[in-house]
């Protein structure tokens, strides 16, 4: 039996990514990840379209980690299809970027993003702050059961 999908990682940058993945494993988060590096590859996985038409639609993340400057389809974009689709309309969605830009929040706050977040740029922060969120979205936050 295969554990259920906890994480997808939508990250593009190879360092970023590595990163991420071995601060969610140092803190036993990392079991059950996914990860894709352009926004087509997040909206084909989580609609199970293109190269994931075969996965189980109701096989869905407990939380998505998203990049916001992302190849194919940016990460507003992403977030703004997962917000009109009734099926992952109540996903937990956290922004990881490197903006700062005021817009960049707004528009993932106006387009229902469950929090953004500014990547630290040095190894421990960055470590600590995936840390956090992961042990938040997976531990602590309480969602709404899936049919």
């Amino acid at each position: 039996m295969n554990k259920p999908l906890e994480i997808l990682l939508v990250e593009d940058t190879p360092h970023d990514a590595e990163l991420a993945i071995h601060a969610l494993k140092e803190r036993d988060l990392a079991n059950s990840l996914q990860h894709v590096i352009d926004g087509q590859a997040a909206l084909d996985f989580l609609f199970c379209t293109g190269s994931y038409q075969g996965r189980n639609p109701h096989d869905q993340p407990k939380v998505v980690f998203l990049d916001l400057k992302l190849p194919k389809v940016d990460g507003i974009e992403v977030l703004r299809r997962l917000r009109a689709d009734e099926r992952t309309r109540l996903l937990p969605i956290v922004l990881l970027t490197s903006s700062r830009e005021e817009r960049d929040v707004k528009a993932a706050y106006d387009l229902g993003a469950n929090s953004f977040i500014v990547k630290p740029v040095d190894f421990e922060g960055f470590s600590d702050a995936i840390g956090s969120v992961g042990q938040y979205w997976l531990r602590l936050n309480e969602t709404p059961s899936r049919k």
